[in-house]
């Protein structure tokens, strides 16, 4: 599995002009499943998000995670993540899990992170969606469970 993990201080995302999930201070989350993924990467990928030290101890250090700070997180579903853009100028997404895969690895994901403790809210799988968010830093880490 993909992701594209951004440290906010908020976050929204909406479906024809109506917010379907936000978050205040914590991640906004870009995820993408890829062929061959299993709900055990989506579980490992949660489980490293959530200990991802990327905020800010008291000496301005990036020595934090989200489990340390009970940040919340927007998860929201990507298939764009999967992007080959090895030949031509048209990107290719035959990498990405088929939709009815990557809607349950993506589903799993959140379920993941939520069991973690993490309060999550989602956008919604294969929806056109609009993203509105505060990156602070700006903070922005891409993990792949391939690599």
């Amino acid at each position: 599995m993909r992701a594209l993990v951004q440290r906010v201080t908020r976050a929204q995302v909406e479906v024809a002009g109506a917010a379907v999930g936000q978050c205040g201070p914590g991640l906004m989350i870009l995820v993408c499943a890829m062929q061959g993924d299993t709900k055990a990467e989506a579980e490992a990928l949660a489980a490293k998000i959530h200990k991802l030290r990327i905020f800010r101890d008291a000496g301005g250090k990036m020595n934090l995670s989200l489990r340390d700070t009970g940040g919340a997180a927007l998860v929201v579903s990507q298939f764009t993540l999967a992007a080959d853009t090895k030949s031509g100028n048209r990107p290719g997404f035959s990498g990405a899990a088929p939709p009815e895969a990557g809607e349950r690895l993506y589903e799993h994901f959140a379920r993941a992170l939520a069991g973690l403790g993490v309060s999550v809210e989602t956008g919604r799988f294969g929806a056109e969606m609009a993203v509105h968010l505060v990156n602070d830093g700006p903070v922005t880490i891409w993990l792949d469970t391939a690599s």
